[in-house]
This record gives C-alpha cells, sequence and structure tokens, in this order.
C-alpha cells in the first residue's frame, strides 16, 4: 500500500511534495495508517487531534495517545478540547456538525498561524460508498451522488483510491497500534447503520461493489462536468451584477427546458433548501421571496434578485455629532460647512448655480435649519418629505415608485434626518424645507460618493 500510495501522489498529487502538510488524526486506524506512511516517506507534517469530549475518558485516552504517538515519531503534535454539545446547542445544529465546523475552523487556523500548506484526512474508498448512500437517501443533485473530492481548496484526501480492508491488513503487516472507538459499531448513528447494515448486504449482491461504484463515478463526475460548462454557459446569459446583487432575467430563465433544475445550479451555492419555492418565484407576484440561511431571492417585476441577509435592523439610527467632518459606516458621508458673507449678487451667480442645483449625491443645506446630532436610518412605512422642485409633501413609498426603485433598492436606501424631519434621500432628492435659499448665512456641504 505504501508504494501504490507514494505513486498515487506523484501521478495525480504532485503539489504535495516539498509541502509542509497538517494532519488530521482521531487515533483511529486510517489516520494512523496515513501518519505513519506519510512519515516513512519523509513529508513534513504535523499532527492535529480534536478532543470532542464527547465519549468521557475515551475521548482523554485518544489524546493522550496521539501526543505519545507524536513523540514517538518526533512530529509536531497540535491538540485542542472542544465543548461539541454546547457549541451544537448554541447553533441549533447536530452534533456530528459541530464537530465537523469545530474541527475545519480549528485546522485552518493551524495551517495560517503555522505557515503549512495543506491539510490532509484519512477519508478512504469505503467512505465514498457510505456518503453517496446517505446522500441518496436524503436526497441530493450530481455534487452529492459523486462522492468526497479528492482536492477541496487545501484538504486533500489521499487515501480515497485505498480501501478499509488494504488499510486494515496494512496496519497489521506492520504492527501498528491504533485505538478503537466504539462509538464506531454503533447503529444508533445513520453512517454506521450504512456501513454495518446496508454496505454488507450490497456487497452480497455485488463483491466488487466499491469498484464498480468507482467507475459509477467516475462516470457521474464526467457528466457533472458537463452541466457544469452548461450552466456557467447559461449563466453569462441569464445573470447580471448591480451593487452587491445579482439579477436573474426570468423570461430567459422560463424558456429553459427545465428551469427548477438550472435554477438549483445557479443557486445552490447560496444555501437554499426549499427548492419548489424558489421555482414557484418564477410566476409570483412581485415582492415575494425565499430565504436561506443567508440570502435572499425576491421577485421583482421581470427579474429575481439575489441578496445576502442584511443583518442591520431596518429601524436601527446612526447618530452624526456636530463638528464631524466624515463617517465611513453605515454609508460614507463627508461633511463640511461654509459661512457666506450676505452679498445678494454672490448668491444670485455662485449660490444658486453651484449649491442649491448640486446633484443627488452632493447636497447642500441651510445650517441654520437642522439640528445636532443628525441621524441616518432606513426608512419606515409612512415616512414623508417635501421633494425639492415639487410642491407639498409626498412619502417615500409613493416617491420609490415614481422613480421605479426595485424593493431592494428600496430597501438599501438610507435616509438622513434632523430630528424627526427628512433633509435627504440619500443619492436620490433633497428635502424643500432644508435648502439653501438668498437668506442662508451658513450652509453644509455633504458629499456621498467620494475616494
Amino acid at each position: 500500500m505504501k508504494t501504490a500510495l507514494k505513486e498515487h501522489i506523484n501521478k495525480n498529487l504532485a503539489f504535495l511534495n516539498g509541502k509542509k502538510i497538517l494532519i488530521a488524526i482521531s487515533g483511529g486506524i486510517d489516520s494512523v495508517v496515513l501518519t505513519h506512511i506519510f512519515n516513512s516517506l519523509n513529508f513534513s507534517i504535523s499532527l492535529a487531534h480534536c478532543n470532542f469530549q464527547l465519549r468521557g475518558k475515551d475521548s482523554t485516552k485518544d489524546e493522550i495517545y496521539v501526543k505519545e504517538l507524536g513523540e514517538k515519531l518526533k512530529i509536531p503534535t497540535h491538540t485542542i478540547k472542544f465543548d461539541t454539545e454546547n457549541y451544537a446547542t448554541e447553533n441549533g445544529i447536530s452534533t456530528q456538525m459541530a464537530a465537523r465546523e469545530l474541527r475545519y475552523n480549528w485546522f485552518q487556523k493551524i495551517v495560517e498561524e503555522n505557515q503549512l500548506d495543506f491539510i490532509i484526512t484519512a477519508h478512504h474508498k469505503d467512505d465514498i460508498i457510505e456518503t453517496v448512500l446517505i446522500n441518496l437517501v436524503r436526497g441530493t443533485g450530481l455534487d452529492g451522488l459523486t462522492g468526497i473530492p479528492e482536492i477541496n481548496d487545501n484538504i486533500v484526501r489521499p487515501l480515497l483510491p485505498f480501501s478499509r480492508n488494504e488499510i486494515l491488513v496494512y496496519a497489521t503487516r506492520n504492527k501498528l497500534h491504533w485505538r478503537e472507538d466504539e462509538s464506531n459499531s454503533s447503529i444508533k448513528y445513520v453512517r454506521n447503520k450504512v456501513r454495518h447494515k446496508v454496505v454488507p448486504f450490497l456487497k452480497e449482491l455485488n463483491p466488487n461493489l466499491l469498484d464498480t461504484l468507482n467507475n459509477t463515478l467516475e462516470n457521474l463526475k464526467g457528466s457533472q462536468q458537463i452541466v457544469k460548462d452548461r450552466v456557467s454557459n447559461i449563466r453569462e446569459k441569464v445573470t447580471t451584477l448591480k451593487n452587491d446583487e445579482i439579477h436573474f432575467n426570468i423570461e430567459i430563465l422560463k424558456k429553459l427546458s427545465n428551469p427548477k433544475v438550472y435554477l438549483y445550479e445557479l443557486l445552490k451555492a447560496y444555501n437554499f433548501t426549499e427548492w419548489n419555492d424558489v421555482t414557484d418565484l418564477l410566476d409570483a407576484q412581485s415582492g415575494k421571496q425565499v430565504f436561506s440561511e443567508t440570502h435572499r431571492l425576491l421577485k421583482d417585476r421581470d427579474v429575481l434578485i439575489l441578496s445576502e441577509v442584511l443583518k442591520t435592523e431596518k429601524n436601527y439610527s446612526f447618530e452624526i455629532p456636530e463638528f464631524t467632518s466624515k463617517i465611513t459606516a453605515p454609508i460614507k458621508l463627508k461633511f463640511k460647512s461654509i459661512d457666506i458673507p450676505f452679498d445678494t449678487k454672490n448668491y444670485e451667480n455662485k449660490v444658486f448655480g453651484e449649491i442649491i442645483f448640486d446633484n443627488p449625491n452632493n447636497i447642500s443645506i441651510d445650517y441654520d435649519k437642522i439640528q445636532f446630532p443628525l441621524t441616518i436610518r432606513k426608512w419606515q412605512k409612512g415616512d414623508y418629505f417635501y421633494p425639492i422642485g415639487l410642491n407639498g409633501k409626498k412619502k417615500l413609498s409613493k416617491f420609490f415608485k415614481d422613480q421605479k426603485m426595485s424593493l431592494l433598492e428600496k430597501e438599501n436606501t438610507w435616509i438622513l434626518c434632523s430630528t424627526n424631519d427628512i433633509i435627504w434621500v440619500i443619492g436620490k432628492r433633497l428635502d424643500e424645507r432644508f435648502k439653501v435659499t438668498k437668506t442662508t448665512s451658513k450652509l453644509l456641504k455633504i458629499k456621498s460618493k467620494f475616494d
């Protein structure tokens, strides 16, 4: 197996040669064999072991074993204890998912702090079939049916071509010692039930199950690449980037042979799960939306708008004290006060020409008409102002409609206020009540677009 693994690395994973590698080691047979082989091949390796404190004294014994193995082989060894159950409860996830998040986040931290190159894990061929079967039962797309990726960013799984039996033979012949995790024999976990109940039955039906499945996965990966090429081509045709949003052209999507499948491929990276609801947006009324944990998909006229879920509360306000020269959050604004000598001719020739009619991103207001601190907030239902150049007041909702703003544009619009009065719909329109006039003796210039 050692020779076969070396050949596999040289042929398919040559980028590992000469690199600094972190091995994820549990103390079980798979990761122990991986450690011994990589050490005997003279790779520059370090070990990382997570004590998830889920198995009482056995978890502690696993940690001790890994430390002793590191000392014996003279390999730098990192260990850590996690309160896994508490983390799972706080984040509303399963214990297994919590353990996964904790270990991979910690592995990446070790890599960064120690200037390592790659993380390698001991996943093998049997793990692939278990993963595919679990994904198949739970429901999945092509990604879930193509098994475990051998390379995923800086995470590499060099043992994927080898079976659990090959690993056991190597460990036995080389008289290696490892820790047995008794929980691996318990069928209360889905993976163990598949491993001990389902896979043996399938192997009875097909003794060459692992090789057969491997060939099937290779065929699926080929099909997957064709799908990726096609989706990439469609993405160029149906998507438009606008600021931090992605707009999907509904008309083009509906003309595709299977819009639901294309929507899945286009949006699967954004954590959506309710795919029927996503597809229904194509024929829904404007304003309908579907949320994932991280993103929102909104129907707005002839487009679907994808945006990140905003964490800022809609009614949260930001104060701007007097004499502030610049702010950078929640948006960028510059402030400059100017004293103007009273001179009618000056006002006629310069002030009215250069100040009153500034563009919507650079306004000037009468300093004496405002009260500090000013506030910036998102608009709310019932808000109104007196748009400059118009007679009378107008509700912001009506103003937005007249401006033909999308729903997301409305939500992302900030307003500047003096007490409860709107001074400026930022980037859109100044309020008539705060404009500079011939009696203005001091003004405040505000810029919303600057480098």
